[in-house]
């Protein structure tokens, strides 16, 4: 199943990080979301543009996952030559990340 069917996401930069948020639909589903979206994971679906570390932040009591990927925009908004400078369609990227069927 994808990501999307269980959350929904947000995406913020600054200079040449991006951050993405990923966020349960359902509190009850956090649990899942943790296991299987992982910082590896996150960098493995953007290996073409992050060029750095992946750093994941849990937010358990909001049900949420923060996602910090440095070195992920081309040098940020004023040095690169992408069509989305502020990477704001990552967050709906990932959420075709393939994650497995709830049981």
């Amino acid at each position: 199943m994808k990501l999307r069917e269980i959350a929904h996401s947000r995406t913020g930069d600054k200079g040449n990080t991006s951050n993405i948020s990923v966020i349960a639909y359902d509190p009850a589903n956090y649990a899942f979301l943790e296991k299987h979206v992982t910082a590896k994971r996150v960098k493995d679906f953007f290996s073409d543009i992050v060029e750095g570390d992946v750093v994941r932040y849990e937010l358990p009591k909001i049900g949420a996952l923060n996602f910090v990927m440095y070195k992920a925009l081309g040098g940020g908004v004023t040095r690169t030559l992408a069509l989305d400078i502020h990477g704001k369609s990552l967050s709906s990227a990932l959420m075709n990340l393939d994650i497995p069927d709830l049981k």
